[in-house]
């Protein structure tokens, strides 16, 4: 998978950014994340190598907008140059994650129609009441490609109402880093168990830093996060 940022930075909209990665990475280097910036990589797709060939080469998953939000308001200058250039290279397949489904309508091109065969939407609820506010919104959009992702997962959320066979999986993963809050294991057996009965794929990417299962309370290092929630088996293909 490639990765690109055309703006940097991001404004904290709900409890699911309050230990976000983004503030924290930044915060090291002495860096304000709540100033938005246009980064050196803005025109990334398009740009060649010095045989005239793409340096994102056909057939790439494009990891988009991954240290801020694709929708967020400060970028609105900048975002219909970007949606050209994702017009401009349907050999690749952008995918985003955002916490602003409410704001896409405004900030979709004049040509989107019912969506871009070659753009997947990602749609980020941590809690119940992110759930009921943003997946109402995001089941009506018209995007071709959608996914759910619970992360960090803060609380047992019910997805039942809105998992639709327009939904092409559910991620799930615990929040990682100091301060990490607490992901049950209980929590994300219920939404492996609420996908298989939609018939939607799930993924359980990672534990989090902070895991409790059985009554135990487990704190896990960021290496084996991902590991250990392979090892679950609750991940699996919706059958």
């Amino acid at each position: 998978m490639a990765g690109w940022n055309p703006w940097h930075g991001c404004h904290k909209i709900s409890e699911g950014c309050q230990n976000c990665y983004v503030y924290r990475i930044d915060a090291q280097h002495g860096r304000d994340s709540s100033i938005v910036k246009k980064t050196q990589e803005y025109d990334l797709p398009l740009r060649k190598n010095r045989s005239g060939e793409f340096k994102i080469p056909a057939g790439e998953m494009v990891y988009t907008c991954f240290s801020s939000d694709f929708l967020l308001e400060d970028a609105d200058a900048w975002r219909p140059m970007a949606w050209d250039m994702i017009r401009a290279r349907q050999d690749l397949r952008f995918l985003f994650v955002t916490k602003r489904i409410a704001r896409l309508e405004q900030c979709l091109p004049p040509d989107w129609g019912d969506g871009w065969e070659h753009v997947q939407i990602c749609c980020t609820v941590e809690s119940q009441r992110q759930a009921e506010k943003r997946l109402p919104i995001f089941l009506c959009a018209p995007i071709r490609h959608k996914s759910i992702i619970c992360e960090p997962l803060l609380g047992p959320i019910d997805l039942t109402p809105w998992l639709h066979p327009q939904i092409e999986q559910v991620s799930v993963g615990g929040e990682s880093g100091p301060g990490a809050r607490l992901c049950r294991y209980e929590w994300v057996v219920s939404l492996a168990e609420q996908c298989r009965a939609a018939g939607i794929p799930f993924c359980f990417r990672q534990t989090g830093a902070c895991f409790e299962k059985d009554g135990k309370l487990y704190h896990i290092r960021r290496q084996y996060q991902a590991s250990q929630a392979r090892r679950s088996g609750l991940s699996h293909d919706g059958c």
